[in-house]
Parts: structure tokens; C-alpha cells; sequence
């Protein structure tokens, strides 16, 4: 059985720190300023307003350290990763997770983040939540119904989305503990302490900046690797800004994704508001939920 953090009241405390990729501190205003909107005290991490002048958002120590401290601070109630890009591989055998197990909180993220999703889920069978980071809200991005959804799911809302259907989707009901995030990063951890569990779950999946042949080697890694074939049901997210070669590879991302699960029998949906194209529903991983892929309509709710 999952064990759900408790979710957030008014007044309590977020953490807020970048565990990988640099995020400059003005970047992440609008998200502070809407998070204290929403009633909340934030918290920053030194990884937020770090001088670091490479890639990511301090050393390995730096992150580790602030990454930590959030995560045994009594008095942060969840901690929200202010952005993905690549790093958390790095530190995440280092963290200690023993009073987070004691004590959960939600660990907030996309992106690189399915790293601590997936390494939490599989060795602590603790939620966490799949959810717009702090760029999301710039531009007024706090306003739309993605980023409302992370405030909802904060204060405990039952989750319940539809999208329209897709002329590839596989029709049927799956009913399953939720989990998954990038495809790249759950292709990387294949074979680790952080390898994703999919038997009889529903796996959802999305990615950003790849090239075609690059989704299809990640895919039939997945199935070669036995995740595909024993799911409960697919969720296909945004595949966007993917890069073909110079001869084209010859099929879409739905296209190659629907050839490679076509001998499974459990549905599949394409299309589903989740990823990095801006339609990004927050998701408890780790929760059961029950799929509905109909012939108009598909319907994902706890």
C-alpha cells in the first residue's frame, strides 16, 4: 500500500530548491508570489539563488546538501523542485531518505524529477507528485487550469481529467497504482537502485528534444527489459520538439509507440495533457487510479 503524504494546509511551509539544472532566482518569482497567493510560506534553498556559473545549480555537495535539508526540515511540509534539465542522478544515492520515511512530504517536480519519483515509489511505495515547476507560472501561467491543478492536489482534491480521444488510442479500463515521468531519464535508470516497477500499473510517458530513433531505441528498451508487456495501461503525454535525421525516420512518436505495445492488450492514450508543451496536470504517482479510454473521451480519476 502507498503511503500519501499529508496533503497541505494554509500557512504551511514549502521548500523550494533546484536539485539539478540552474534556474535564475527572477525566474522563479512568479512562483513564489503565487505559492504566498495560495497561502503558503516558501522556504528557498541555496541551490535557488546560487552563484554557480556551470550547467547545473551548485556542486554535487551544494545540491545534496540543500536537497537534504529540505527534505528533514520539520517544518517543510513538501518541496518543490524549481527545475528539472539533469543532475538529481548524480546525488540521489548520496540522500538519505530515513526521516523523510518516518515523515513523508511531497517531493514536487517533472523532467529530471522522475528520478525521484521513480527511486521513492520503488523503494519507499511513497507518493510523490508530478507537477508544474516554477517557470510554469511565469507569463501568468499561475492562472491556467495545469497549474491550478497543483494547488488543487496540495490541498488534497481528488484528481479527475479528461482529454480528448486519439484516432491511435486503444480503447478499455485499466485500473492501477500510477507512475512513470520522462522517458529518458526511466530508460537511464534501468538497472539501478531507482529502476522503475511497472507490473500492473499504469505507465505514463513524456519527453522533450529527442531525436525520432532516439524514442524508439528508449521504447524497445522498456519492452526489451519486460516494463511494457504486464502494464495495466498506457498514458501517452506530449512528445514535443523532437528532431528527425537528415532520412527521415519514417513515423511519428504515436505512430512508433503504437507499433511497439500493438500485441498488448491494455489501452493506451495518446495525447494526455502531461510533459513539457505547457498542458502539464499534476499526477500523484504511486496512487490508484482508474483509466477509461473510450471512443470519445479518455477519463484518468482516483
Amino acid at each position: 500500500m502507498t503511503k500519501v503524504p499529508p496533503y497541505l494546509n494554509t500557512g504551511d511551509t514549502i521548500g523550494m530548491v533546484c536539485p539539478a539544472g540552474y534556474l535564475a532566482p527572477e525566474k522563479a518569482q512568479a512562483c513564489i508570489n503565487a505559492l504566498q497567493e495560495w497561502g503558503f510560506r516558501i522556504k528557498i534553498g541555496k541551490t535557488l539563488s546560487s552563484s554557480s556559473a556551470n550547467y547545473f545549480s551548485g556542486t554535487d555537495d551544494e545540491r545534496l546538501e540543500d536537497v537534504q535539508q529540505m527534505l528533514d526540515d520539520d517544518e517543510v511540509k513538501a518541496v518543490l523542485c524549481a527545475r528539472g534539465g539533469y543532475g538529481i542522478s548524480r546525488i540521489i544515492d548520496r540522500i538519505d531518505f530515513k526521516k523523510f520515511k518516518r515523515n513523508p512530504k511531497w517531493v514536487i517536480g517533472f523532467s529530471d524529477v522522475t528520478v525521484f519519483h521513480s527511486h521513492i515509489y520503488s523503494n519507499y511505495k511513497i507518493a510523490t507528485l508530478h507537477a508544474p515547476m516554477a517557470s510554469a507560472f511565469n507569463n501568468d501561467g499561475h492562472k491556467n487550469e495545469f497549474v491550478q491543478s497543483l494547488r488543487n492536489v496540495l490541498g488534497g482534491e481528488k484528481i479527475k481529467y479528461e482529454c480528448a480521444a486519439h484516432e491511435l488510442n486503444k480503447r478499455g479500463e485499466a485500473i492501477g497504482e500510477l507512475t512513470g515521468g520522462n522517458l529518458s531519464l526511466l530508460a537511464n535508470l534501468t538497472g539501478t537502485s531507482s529502476d522503475i516497477k511497472t507490473k500492473g500499473k499504469i505507465l505514463f510517458l513524456e519527453d522533450v528534444g529527442e531525436y525520432l530513433y532516439h524514442i524508439d531505441r528508449m521504447l524497445y528498451q522498456l519492452r526489451r527489459g519486460g516494463k511494457l508487456h504486464k502494464l495495466a495501461g498506457l498514458i501517452i503525454g506530449g512528445f514535443t520538439d523532437m528532431k528527425d535525421t537528415e532520412r527521415p525516420f519514417g513515423k511519428n512518436v504515436c505512430e512508433m509507440i503504437s507499433d511497439a505495445v500493438k500485441e498488448y492488450d491494455f489501452p493506451v492514450c495518446f495525447d494526455f495533457p502531461v510533459g513539457h508543451w505547457g498542458k502539464n496536470y499534476a499526477l500523484k504517482t504511486g496512487i490508484g487510479y482508474k483509466l477509461k479510454v473510450g471512443k470519445n473521451k479518455v477519463v484518468l480519476e482516483e
